[in-house]
């Protein structure tokens, strides 16, 4: 589809929406505010979301003097040059591949150097391996929702890992259970939720609220080992139940006409942002990137990096309503004790679940604020 096929986005004043060519074999499609000849900042969004979630943060950070860069990032929205094919080669969807999609729109937006590489949900390890791999460019990290605890280990130097058969005790429970990210490496996954029966606008609506602080039922808490009754005390979008997909699993979910009411943080005409791009391109794109998780040549590159940290000021932010910092047991205490030797904050921001940065922007604005200048050097 050309740009002339696309709506235009109902963005904020102040920012912009362009296309940056050529950038590691891929037409990027980028929302951008601010002055290019200031500082940068580069804000990477998660899924099943677009650069369209920053809308808040990017004029209000180009206000305090920043150009800031949104990208839709390989696999999602406007930008192309991906494959969309589940049986396309998975290593373009790599995290380091996507650390060097990053770089590359530095280079052809003439930057040399972020202030600060920001990211969300899954973006945030796309920011933690930007700023491992090159802290010479990315000179701060700020991660929120998903904490990062560094690359996955080599056989024979210990470190943390999952028990190798933590999915399958999933199956075993009296209630058989299985974990998202095995759900959303199924071939049927994209076309579950493309397709499912209430359409890709009410689906998105009951995935967004039941993980948001607007559901009552997320109350978060840590949780202590990997073994399978413990994990299954998550919510069924983070451990869902054996024979349901995604769009089934979160529709019983779906909010009531007077939580719609009240929801200010994402109303309808935002929600149609994302309903129409994922409408459109599927959601094949974001499904890649969990697929690479355990796919083995995209971990053993990610091997390479064993045991190293990250050496530039870090931050995270989640929301208190976020199931997200504890999902992966002992991350969150791991990225801040022992990957990030100069962890600086964790702030947990009250009235917010996983869309910390939709649902309380000018919070989530000003803590990115105050760790930019409590680490200017």
């Amino acid at each position: 589809m050309n740009d002339a096929a696309w709506p235009d986005l109902p963005l904020p004043a102040g920012v912009r929406s362009r296309r940056v060519a050529g950038v590691n074999g891929l037409d990027l499609h980028v929302l951008e505010a601010g002055d290019p000849a200031a500082p940068l900042l580069l804000l990477l969004h998660g899924f099943p979301e677009l650069a369209f979630s920053w809308r808040h943060q990017l004029p209000e950070l180009a206000e305090a003097g920043y150009h800031v860069l949104a990208p839709d990032q390989r696999g999602y929205g406007r930008t192309t040059g991906w494959p969309v094919d589940y049986d396309a080669d998975l290593r373009p969807f790599g995290m380091l591949n996507l650390a060097r999609d990053a770089l590359g729109l530095l280079a052809a937006t003439g930057h040399r150097e972020v202030a600060a590489v920001i990211g969300h949900d899954f973006g945030a390890p796309v920011a933690a391996w930007c700023a491992l791999l090159r802290p010479d460019v990315f000179r701060r990290v700020v991660m929120m929702s998903a904490p990062f605890a560094g690359p996955p280990p080599l056989p024979g130097w210990g470190g943390p890992a999952a028990p190798a058969d933590w999915q399958a005790a999933l199956a075993t429970l009296p209630r058989p259970r299985k974990h998202y990210q095995a759900y959303y490496g199924t071939r049927e996954a994209n076309a579950d939720m493309r397709h499912c029966p209430q359409g890709v606008h009410a689906f998105l609506r009951a995935y967004y609220h039941v993980k948001s602080a607007d559901w009552p039922g997320n109350a978060p808490q840590p949780l202590p080992d990997w073994r399978a009754v413990t994990l299954a005390r998550m919510p069924t979008y983070y451990v869902m139940d054996r024979d349901l997909d995604m769009a089934a699993t979160v529709a019983p979910h779906h909010p009531t006409p007077a939580q719609l009411a009240a929801c200010r943080w994402l109303p309808d005409a935002d929600l149609a942002v994302y309903a129409a791009e994922y409408a459109r391109t599927g959601f094949q794109g974001g499904l890649q990137w969990y697929r690479c998780s355990s796919h083995p040549p995209c971990v053993a590159e990610m091997q390479l990096f064993a045991g190293r940290g990250i050496d530039v000021p870090a931050a995270f932010i989640a929301g208190a309503a976020d199931w997200g910092m504890f999902q992966k047991p002992g991350e969150l205490q791991r990225m801040q004790q022992q990957v990030c030797s100069r962890f600086v904050g964790l702030q947990v921001l009250p009235g917010a679940g996983h869309w910390v940065q939709q649902e309380q922007p000018q919070a989530v604005t000003q803590c990115l604020l105050r760790f930019l200048a409590d680490t200017r050097a």
